[in-house]
């Protein structure tokens, strides 16, 4: 690779300074081993107000992250020693769940589907904006904070236990495969609004780009027909041309 297609481009002093200074700051893992990539980034991170760390290649990468707690992880897909989705891999296998960011010149979408099927929790092609890598890491950050301990969510007389992982519609117990449940509970979580497509990519099935497949609507068929279809009062409404929204009222 040249250095042009790794160096992030459309940075100024400005993109640094205003940035990332408004949200907390963040203890980043920056595991790439091409030095001048990792100098700019680790200079960006902290005039951005963040306290970079850096591993120069996949063995120290995944030791590092092991050992030490970061709030998120950048990850360079090729790595001397271990490659970047291998370190992912091995750290989800070990339960260390610290969101990372994948940057690579790969772009296809296999290659972004390996990534992210690999435990990536969002995947950056190079060359790329600095401001827009920490847009992206500041929301992983964000989207891994620990919420509202809300365990429960009931909608009319569906119900759904986060912790049990049961879902009960009129004292009727529904058994739904994890995605399904998945999909309900975000759904349940945001009662009343309108969940666009776009959304559900990335929060039940953690894509962030359209994978060209209608697996949403699979998923939405097989739930409507195990939380409605035995029911006299829908609750799960298409949203034509926008979404999908669950509520009691069919307005």
């Amino acid at each position: 690779m040249t250095l042009e297609a790794q160096i992030p481009t459309d940075l100024t002093v400005q993109d640094m300074s205003t940035s990332g200074l408004n949200s907390e700051p963040m203890r980043v893992l920056i595991i790439e081993d091409d030095s001048e990539t990792a100098a700019f980034l680790t200079k960006a991170l902290k005039e951005a107000g963040h306290v970079p760390d850096h591993a120069a290649d996949g063995e120290a990468g995944l030791a590092l992250a092991e050992s030490q707690v970061h709030d998120v992880l950048i990850v360079d897909r090729m790595l001397p020693k271990l490659d970047g989705l291998s370190v992912i891999s091995q750290l989800r296998e070990k339960g260390v769940q610290t969101p990372a960011l994948i940057l690579s010149a790969l772009g296809e979408v296999d290659d972004r589907v390996k990534g992210l099927r690999a435990g990536g929790d969002d995947y950056l092609t190079k060359p790329y904006s600095f401001s827009e890598l920490l847009a992206r890491i500041e929301a992983l950050a964000r989207r891994s904070a620990p919420e509202e301990a809300v365990t429960k969510y009931k909608v009319d007389d569906l119900e759904l236990d986060r912790l049990t992982h049961k879902v009960v519609r009129s004292g009727q117990p529904i058994l739904l495969q994890p995605r399904e449940f998945r999909l309900l509970e975000y759904l349940m979580k945001h009662a009343g609004q309108v969940v666009t497509r776009t959304m559900l990519l990335e929060h039940v099935w953690d894509y962030h780009f359209d994978p060209q497949t209608n697996v949403i609507d699979v998923h939405i068929s097989r739930l409507r027909a195990k939380i409605d279809k035995e029911f006299d009062k829908p609750l799960l409404h298409t949203v034509r041309g926008v979404g999908y929204s669950i509520r009691a009222d069919g307005a």
